[in-house]
């Protein structure tokens, strides 16, 4: 029989290992993301090469025959092409996202305020949202609530929920975000009026590469709530389809 500090000790132990494995695999994961960016930045290039040079060459001199069937010929070849250019940049973006994923870099924390956080983002997001036919609308605490944050990444975290939000509303709609503070935490709350969420999706939206979008990533909500939870903090969700989805976001404030 083990006595109680020696089954806390082999736990320990235990879970010190594991720890250590998933940083193993981390480090392995990301290498083989950057070998697999290395080539693909190639073919980019070269597609793009391959492009410019059909676009630019007379394709009727070359093959001596100015027939309708040569053109089209061309033209597909041009849209296939194109339509591969278009897997690439998607590919390098999952891999950009993975990266961003297994990266937790060390947090650059400040005394920062939530609102002016807040709305520095809706600033830099308004122009985006104008030009989908999101209306913003937004309801900020008449106090400051200040949180020690990492600016950048919480800026991140909060980008993908706004982007989330603009998917989810397929032409016009509203993108709602107030913040408020209660019980020592400052709460960020981001609606949108869009398709929302079936319910039987809800548990597996923050799991990696669970994308219900065909080009998405399935690694900003996760990313999102790896950020959060890194402050210290919480993230939840609330959907009705048909209506909308809303996040809800805790990080505790400054004593």
């Amino acid at each position: 029989m083990f006595s109680d500090s020696e089954e806390f000790n082999k736990a320990g132990k235990n879970g010190n290992r594991h720890l250590q494995e998933l940083e193993e695999l981390s480090k392995l994961t990301g290498s083989l993301a950057h070998e697999i960016k290395n080539p693909l930045s190639t073919i980019k290039i070269n597609l793009k090469l391959v492009k410019e040079e059909l676009e630019s060459s007379n394709f009727a001199e070359l093959s001596g025959i100015s027939s309708d069937t040569d053109k089209q010929n061309l033209i597909r070849a041009l849209r296939k092409i194109a339509v591969i250019q278009k897997e690439t940049d998607r590919l390098e973006n999952i891999l950009d996202s993975f990266l961003r994923y297994i990266r937790m870099t060390e947090l650059q924390i400040a005394s920062v305020d939530i609102n002016e956080l807040v709305g520095d983002m809706i600033d830099f997001y308004s122009p985006q949202a104008y030009s989908h036919s999101i209306t913003i609308r937004q309801s900020l605490h008449k106090k400051p609530l200040v949180c020690r944050v990492d600016a950048d990444m919480l800026k991140q975290a909060l980008l993908n929920l706004f982007i989330n939000a603009q998917q989810a509303m397929s032409s016009a709609g509203e993108l709602i975000i107030r913040t408020s503070g209660r019980d020592k935490e400052a709460i960020i709350q981001i609606s949108d009026t869009g398709s929302g969420i079936a319910p039987e999706k809800l548990p597996f939206i923050f799991d990696a590469y669970h994308s219900f979008r065909p080009q998405g990533s399935g690694l900003g909500l996760p990313i999102t709530k790896k950020i959060i939870e890194a402050h210290k903090g919480t993230i939840s969700v609330d959907s009705e389809p048909g209506k909308g989805t809303s996040f809800t976001i805790r990080l505790p404030l400054t004593e």
